[in-house]
């Protein structure tokens, strides 16, 4: 793309999905991986302020940074929860080129270039690790080694921590007194082994929505997910 058409595109509201998507890194992920992502809340921002959906700010100086694409990553499972939302930014150069990424570590934020630029394709794009059944992002894959509880993660404390809902969320879809015990046992089924090798996973574009659009829709997935299984629940019993 060259930074005119960028320029343009930043200039132009309609076209943030296009600039969005031709931005998005590059994401790997274990191949025993057993969850997919199901949509990606976008938001471009142009001047400096607070993150929608993380708490954090993002600086825009319009001298090294002219915009910063944030993609909220909306997943219906982690492995040890129900609702999984992590965070990949992208800051955009006046002219439009890349030049820095940040992305989401259990409640904080990584860079997402690695040293050396060495998960930077030839096409310019970024490329970052997913933790394991947890989704943490990282631009080294050894990083996730130092992790005390990986494997555990992914094996004995399935569905551990129930239903999370977070503060902006907050008694939307957590209504059933039984939901953590619900997502527990059906978690409990998805437990597996990390591979150790990883695969990209394909975005496509019409998983790009405005944050918007994804904070209305989550709480109607949620709700129909734990309907769904407190349903199985009474037809097993």
């Amino acid at each position: 793309m060259r930074s005119e058409e960028a320029n343009d595109m930043l200039d132009n509201n309609a076209n943030w999905r296009e600039l969005a998507f031709h931005h998005i890194p590059r994401m790997l992920i274990d191949e025993h991986e057993p969850f997919r992502p199901i949509r990606v809340g976008v938001t471009v921002l142009t001047e400096t302020g607070p993150s929608p959906s993380f708490k954090r700010m993002l600086e825009v100086d319009h001298k090294r940074v002219g915009a910063v694409i944030e993609y909220a990553v909306y997943w219906d499972y982690d492995i040890t929860h129900l609702y999984d939302l992590e965070h990949i930014w992208i800051f955009l150069s006046p002219q439009g080129t890349v030049v820095d990424c940040e992305a989401s570590f259990h409640g904080g934020y990584l860079k997402g270039i690695a040293p050396g630029k060495t998960n930077v394709g030839t096409d310019g794009r970024i490329s970052l690790y997913c933790q394991p059944g947890k989704h943490a992002y990282s631009p080294l894959r050894e990083l996730f080694d130092l992790i005390p509880d990986l494997h555990q993660a992914t094996g004995e404390h399935a569905g551990k921590d129930g239903v999370l809902e977070p503060d902006m969320l907050c008694g939307m879809y957590k209504t059933l007194p039984e939901a953590d015990a619900l997502a527990a046992e059906h978690l409990r089924g998805f437990r597996f082994d990390i591979a150790g090798t990883y695969m990209p996973f394909e975005w496509t574009p019409d998983m790009l929505v405005t944050w918007e659009e994804l904070k209305r829709e989550i709480p109607v997935r949620m709700r129909d997910l734990l309907k769904r299984l407190g349903e199985q629940k009474q037809f097993s019993t």
